[in-house]
């Protein structure tokens, strides 16, 4: 039986289609915060910030490691433009760890050279990959 509640979810990156499937709900991180996006959402555009991409579908969850992009959101449908995105499987987890720990000692001991957005997004990046792992 088809769950009228479903809507179209497409996410692409430069060099695949990452995920295309019916979903009842999908979330991840905006520049704006958290969003939970159902059938039927306002039709908006938002930009991606890293985190965690859940998303719900019949059979139950997937997660994804989602690093930037931006998403259009349709009252049918929410196509997601990745420049980044990692299945659990695709993440090595020595790599986040010492990614996390580069993050961290760049934001410790900034100087003035230091890129302060650049670390807080690269530390967000690899939150999101260890997350997804565990």
């Amino acid at each position: 039986m088809a769950d009228n509640n479903l809507f179209s979810l497409k996410i692409i990156t430069p060099d695949r289609i990452f995920y295309e499937g019916q979903v009842s709900m999908v979330e991840f991180n905006t520049t704006e915060g958290e969003i939970g996006v159902l059938k039927k959402h306002v039709p908006t555009t938002v930009i991606v910030r890293p985190g965690i991409l859940t998303i719900t579908e019949e059979q139950g969850t997937k997660e994804a490691a989602l690093h930037a992009g931006f998403a259009e959101i349709l009252q049918d449908e929410v196509v997601i433009l990745a420049e980044v995105i990692e299945w659990p499987g695709e993440i090595d987890m020595d790599r986040a760890q010492a990614a996390k720990a580069r993050a961290e000692e760049r934001l410790r001991s900034k100087t003035p050279e230091t890129d302060v957005l650049r670390a807080e997004t690269a530390l967000q990046r690899a939150l999101a990959r260890i997350h997804v792992l565990k």
